[in-house]
Order: structure tokens, then sequence, then C-alpha cells
């Protein structure tokens, strides 16, 4: 039974989907983890619930990581992430705090944590490309992260990729040899 998992982390349009359907089109035991999320807007990617229910989740220790960000809140919780590790898959988590990443790195298994990345830039003509209504709330996030991401530690990631360099294939494909090696052992390289 695999108890491995791989956590994407970086700012809105870096990628992160992209690069998790190339690895589940390479490897198909590579499945994107499902956060629960209560608010509004996109359901793709995401299990409904209600605030109430995460709060709930929360007060009785079935949360590992819960975060607000664009009105909603969203939740990565243990049972779920049980249950795909259960079954031999290997979960991808895609994450934009590193308070974050840090808290799934604490659920017993073997995490490779990578950081996807691309310059703001990138993000914006990324977002209008979408025909995203909340470009502001995006760049905003970007920020967040970049922010963010000052106080990484060079144990946070793996593997570095930019996706503004790398298709998400090739990205894909150097996650995979990198998980194939073995998760628990930094990669260092320089930060973006």
């Amino acid at each position: 039974m695999s108890r491995d998992g791989i956590i994407l982390y970086g700012p809105p349009a870096s990628g992160k989907d992209a690069i998790t359907g190339a690895l589940s089109r390479i490897s198909p035991e590579c499945v994107l983890f499902q956060k629960l999320k209560a608010g509004d807007g996109r359901r793709e990617g995401y299990r409904p619930t209600t605030l109430a229910d995460v709060e709930r989740m929360q007060r009785i220790g079935l949360i590992l990581y819960a975060n607000e960000r664009y009105g909603n809140v969203y939740a990565v919780e243990r049972p779920a992430l049980d249950a795909l590790l259960a079954r031999g898959l290997v979960s991808v988590v895609h994450m934009a705090q590193l308070a974050g990443v840090r808290a799934v790195r604490d659920y017993p298994a073997g995490w490779l944590s990578v950081l996807v990345w691309c310059p703001r830039e990138v993000t914006e003509e990324r977002v209008r490309e979408r025909g995203a209504a909340d470009l502001g709330a995006r760049l905003r996030a970007w920020d967040e992260t970049a922010r963010d991401l000052e106080q990484a530690d060079p144990s946070d990631f793996s593997l570095r990729i930019r996706t503004d360099w790398q298709t998400p294939t090739d990205a894909a494909e150097a996650i995979r040899a990198r998980f194939a090696e073995g998760v628990s052992s930094p990669q260092s390289a320089q930060a973006p």
C-alpha cells in the first residue's frame, strides 16, 4: 500500500491543475486530492461543503489545514486523504500557503513538495486568457504567495519548477522522476 503524496505549492495560474492533469496521464495512480470548499464559485476539483461542516470537522481534529481565500474556505481533511492513500493512490494536493504545505507534510506519508512558480505577469496573462472575472483577487493572491515564499526554508520544497519555462508534461515528467528517486530528501535549487 502506497503512503506517498505530492504537494504542489504555487500562486494562482502557476500551472498546478495542468501539471496534475499531465501527472495523471503519465502515472494514473496520481490523483488530484479534492479539497473541501465552503463558498461560491468554481466547483470543479473541489468537494462542496458548508462552513459549519468545516468548523465541526476542525473541532474533532479531522482537518489538517484550512484557509480562507476569495471569500471561500478551503480545507484538507484527513478522512479523504486516508481513503485515497489506503487505495494505493498518490494524492496530489494543491497548496498556496507554506503553513498548508507544512501541515500536510505532518500527515504520516512520504511527501514530495514541489514549488510551482511563474512570474506575476504570466499569472496575469493566464488569468486574462481564462476570462476570469476576479483578476484583481488572483493578482493579490500571487502577491500573498510571493510574500509567503520569503519565509520558506530550504527543506520546504524537494523540487522547484518554473512553468513559464516548462510545459505541463515536462514538469510532470520531472516530478515523476524525482518522486521515483524518493520523497524525503530536498533538492537544493534557486528560488524563483
